[in-house]
């Protein structure tokens, strides 16, 4: 993977701003986290559509790239949550709130294969989650009464689009603009609208959905 900083510089741009966000005087050693973090966002940019995660034909990190730059700190803090550093995780995930306004709590176990675009003010909670998930600005999942949806492969939230509570959302699925689904079940190929509990459910072909998500199907060279 093409990078625009070298690995030393940006991991000491995460630490410096891990200490000018939370006025730390420690040293924060970040080098063997930023290396294992992406590898973890090399897999995932892989799969990208986006022009800008490619340069050469090669994949391509920006960390000024506020896109690129959520993936990878959510890949980190993943990273850290499950290595035991809850604390430091917990510094990151805030880092990435604070700096891309998107809520990715580091428990949150996202698949090796998501996209994200403006992810601004979305709040993407403990569901279950496959490959090829994909979500925009302002969309939600979260719980009802403690039970969180499930996500076959190749969903993707619209903007403003809100998933909740004991739903399991099938294989190929748009989930339109605004659309509010809460304790329901979405057949595979399909687009959905409305409001829970009267959804409009759309059937489409199963390679309508590959034709206009956000992923390439080859795997990584």
């Amino acid at each position: 993977m093409n990078i625009s900083l070298s690995k030393k510089q940006l991991s000491e741009l995460v630490a410096g701003q891990l200490r000018n966000f939370f006025g730390l005087d420690e040293n924060i050693e970040m080098a063997d986290w930023v290396e294992k973090a992406l590898e973890k966002a090399e897999y995932c940019f892989a799969f990208s559509r986006n022009k800008y995660y490619r340069k050469d034909n090669k994949v391509f990190f920006n960390p000024f790239h506020s896109g690129q730059y959520c993936i990878f700190l959510y890949c980190l803090s993943n990273t850290l949550s499950k290595r035991g550093e809850k604390a430091l995780a917990d510094k990151v995930y805030y880092l990435n709130k604070a700096l891309n306004c998107v809520d990715l709590y580091h428990e949150v176990n996202l698949p090796k294969i998501f996209g994200l675009d403006h992810p601004v003010g979305s709040v993407i909670g403990k569901a279950t989650f496959s490959d090829l998930f994909f979500f925009t600005q302002n969309t939600t999942v979260g719980n009802n009464h403690g039970i969180y949806p499930s996500f076959g492969e190749n969903v993707a939230l619209l903007a403003g689009a809100t998933v909740v509570g004991n739903c399991h959302i099938g294989n190929n699925c748009i989930i339109s603009a605004r659309t509010y689904i809460k304790d329901q079940d979405i057949p595979s190929n399909s687009i959905v609208f409305g409001t829970s509990p009267d959804l409009i459910i759309k059937h489409k072909d199963e390679p309508y959905f590959w034709e206009n998500n956000m992923f390439i199907s080859e795997s990584m060279p």
